[in-house]
């Protein structure tokens, strides 16, 4: 998603699954000595023509 620091502030990041598979990723979010990491699931659809 993002790998940089940001100066404090509210931010909308747009995440790209089209690359990956369907399955569960993690991602951490920091913030001086705050840490908490969160569940993202990725499905992917098979759309039959």
């Amino acid at each position: 998603m993002v790998n940089e620091s940001k100066q404090p502030g509210t931010y909308e990041v747009k995440f790209d699954a089209s690359q990956l598979s369907s399955g569960i990723y993690f991602y951490t979010l920091s913030a001086g000595d705050f840490y908490q990491t969160k569940k993202n699931d990725v499905v992917k659809i098979i759309k039959n023509k």
